[in-house]
């Protein structure tokens, strides 16, 4: 009986010690999971932060303006007033200025080649005949020609004297429409700067209606101000370069009435006293 007592008592003793082995086995790995699982959060929470930053949308920027959009809202921003005057001389300007280039360009005249074809028809044909290579001919210089060609049975003096009554008459047509560009030079400035003017009386106007001085309402007033100024002076620098461009053309094609007129008084005088 002692002895079944006794065993008993060591199974008991061998199965509690297994089942608190057991415990404390399962305890050490839960609580090595819960470290093991807080590891991993601090590990994986920084690259999640920056996954999630990457992944989020970027804002799209806004799409460049283009020239013509700028332009087009500077002017409206300057007042349709002052800047559609402006605009207007700057048209106005640019029409003139092409038309002069183009008649310049058809009134140039190879005038060598003119020289040469006058000599011959003399030679050939006399008077008339030259004349008739002159009235085919198209520029000042011909014309000119002819009028001196009209005046050879009356003498060198009166042919000389002819040719520089007409060819004041011919540089009047070259020069013609060129005043109007001078205007517009002028006048397109002056707009911008009464533009200026007006804009910062405006602005004043706004200043004391607030009694405040808000940034704001001045900036409003001078940029209208400053828009104009600068519409006016842009329209101006433009005309100008025609202007300029055209002023060398007309004093090119005077020299050359000149010198082909002196030509032409020589080559009459030589005809005359080869007869």
């Amino acid at each position: 009986m002692k002895k079944l007592l006794t065993l008993l008592m060591l199974a008991g003793v061998f199965t509690f010690s297994a089942t608190a082995q057991e415990f404390s086995d399962s305890d050490a790995a839960t609580d090595s999971a819960a470290v093991d699982s807080a590891q991993t959060e601090e590990v994986y929470e920084e690259p999640v932060e920056e996954i999630a930053e990457i992944v989020a949308p970027v804002e799209e920027e806004a799409p460049s303006k283009g020239f013509h959009q700028v332009v087009k809202e500077q002017f409206i921003d300057g007042g349709p007033t002052f800047m559609g005057i402006v605009l207007a001389c700057l048209i106005l300007g640019l029409a003139i200025a092409i038309e002069r280039i183009i008649h310049l360009n058809m009134a140039s005249t190879n005038t060598k080649k003119l020289l040469t074809d006058v000599e011959d028809a003399l030679n050939a044909g006399g008077a008339d005949a030259a004349k008739e290579v002159c009235r085919n001919t198209r520029g000042p210089v011909a014309s000119i020609f002819t009028q001196g060609l009209m005046r050879m049975s009356e003498g060198v003096e009166m042919v000389e004297k002819s040719i520089i009554a007409y060819g004041s008459v011919e540089m009047g047509k070259l020069e013609r429409g060129m005043i109007w560009i001078s205007l517009f030079i002028s006048l397109a400035p002056m707009l911008g700067f009464m533009g200026t003017v007006i804009g910062m009386i405006e602005a004043f106007d706004a200043i004391a209606e607030a009694g405040d001085v808000s940034p704001a309402l001045v900036a409003s007033g001078i940029k209208v101000a400053l828009l104009t100024t600068v519409g006016g002076l842009i329209v101006a620098v433009i005309l100008q370069l025609f202007y300029n461009y055209l002023v060398s053309k007309v004093d090119s094609i005077v020299n050359s009435m000149e010198d082909a007129s002196i030509s032409l008084v020589d080559l009459l005088v030589k005809h005359n006293l080869s007869k």
